[in-house]
């Protein structure tokens, strides 16, 4: 691949990445302990991200289980649980701290696909204003570097890069929507 656009390449890939990422924390019908990922307790003074702080593990397919490492955590992972978006609230008996997801209702499900639905469309966007960037770098090269051919190569080669990466994006968007209206 051309040097040129390596560097749009890579902001692309990244694009997806993040929205992959940020689609593991969106919570389907059952417990997925990446809903936790950007949750920090505060230990010692420092926020903390939560799976540094005790181990975290799925007994059945509703429940999210956390055991701190260090019994006085308990509180505080509490409290930043129920700071978070998450809508559960942790119970604990003591030694480790539960989430029992709910059943989603039909209505949420299809909330949570909208949300998914507008964080592709947010991902879209990103990506198609990379390649607006990029053609307007290789605009500017005409004046010296290059021939006027070479910027229309490169242009194109960008838009299959965009089209690639939408796609993508529509493949991640479409496995995630099933994924939260299978009940």
């Amino acid at each position: 691949m051309d040097a040129r656009l390596q560097q749009y390449d890579d902001k692309m890939k990244k694009t997806v990445e993040f929205l992959e990422a940020d689609y593991a924390s969106v919570r389907a019908g059952r417990a997925n302990p990446h809903v936790l990922d950007k949750l920090r307790v505060n230990y010692y003074g420092t926020p903390t991200p939560i799976q540094q702080v005790g181990n975290i593990t799925v007994p059945e397919a509703r429940i999210i289980q956390i055991a701190p490492w260090e019994k006085s955590l308990i509180k505080e992972i509490e409290k930043a649980i129920q700071a978070s978006d998450i809508g559960i609230n942790p119970s604990n008996d003591g030694s480790v701290i539960r989430l029992v997801f709910p059943e989603l209702t039909q209505e949420r499900r299809k909330d949570l696909v909208k949300d998914i639905k507008k964080k592709a469309e947010d991902g879209k966007v990103a990506i198609r204003n990379i390649r607006r960037d990029g053609n307007d770098a290789f605009k500017k090269l005409t004046k010296s570097e290059v021939s006027e051919d070479e910027v229309k190569q490169l242009e194109e080669q960008l838009q299959k890069l965009t089209d690639k990466y939408i796609k993508d994006i529509d493949a991640l968007m479409e496995t995630k929507s099933k994924e939260i209206m299978t009940v």
